[in-house]
């Protein structure tokens, strides 16, 4: 197994203690949550790095890291529903939106095209991973609302622009 596949792995297995550590509520819970979603984040922008620059890119990659951002980035946000710092309609945009997207890739396979992740979709990635760890900081209600508006407002453009820029995929459905 190569690196970048080997980075992948990792941030799905960081996924445990992250949860474990929020679950416990031991002292500090919350910073060392982040520092674990921090590694686990920077995992995912140095396995596309490495895969690009070595051109290792591998089929298990194409379907485990985006897997693992999902997964990543759904616990946090869970996270944060559970204890009343995100309101549950905007995590079920979030997930709706990667159902949505994940579909059309689908469709888009069965038809030999392959949508390749999007500027925008790397944007809502970026800025999802952002406001999550502004979100685990002692940030005022004003912020944490800005972040979930953040997160909510640049899924929806990226799921738009998708099935605009590709719905000649679904016109024969």
């Amino acid at each position: 197994m190569n690196l970048p596949n080997k980075l992948t792995l990792l941030r799905i297995v960081l996924i445990l203690p992250f949860l474990l550590v929020l679950y416990l509520d031991i002292p500090g819970a919350a910073y060392i949550a982040l520092a674990i979603f921090i590694i686990a984040s920077l995992t995912d922008m140095l396995d596309g790095q490495i895969a690009r620059k070595r051109n290792l890119i591998t089929d298990f990659g194409k379907f485990a890291d985006p897997l693992a951002d999902k997964m990543l980035v759904t616990a946090a946000m869970l996270w944060f529903v559970e204890i009343g710092q995100m309101p549950a309609w905007a995590l079920l945009i979030v997930i709706v939106r990667e159902f949505a997207v994940s579909g059309l890739r689908m469709v888009a396979s069965d038809k030999g095209r392959v949508i390749a992740a999007g500027w925008s979709g790397k944007v809502k990635t970026a800025s999802t991973m952002a406001c999550i760890v502004l979100m685990f900081l002692p940030i005022p209600a004003a912020l944490n609302t800005v972040c979930v508006g953040v997160i909510v407002v640049t899924t929806i453009y990226s799921g738009v622009e998708y099935f605009m820029k590709n719905r000649d995929c679904l016109s024969e459905m």
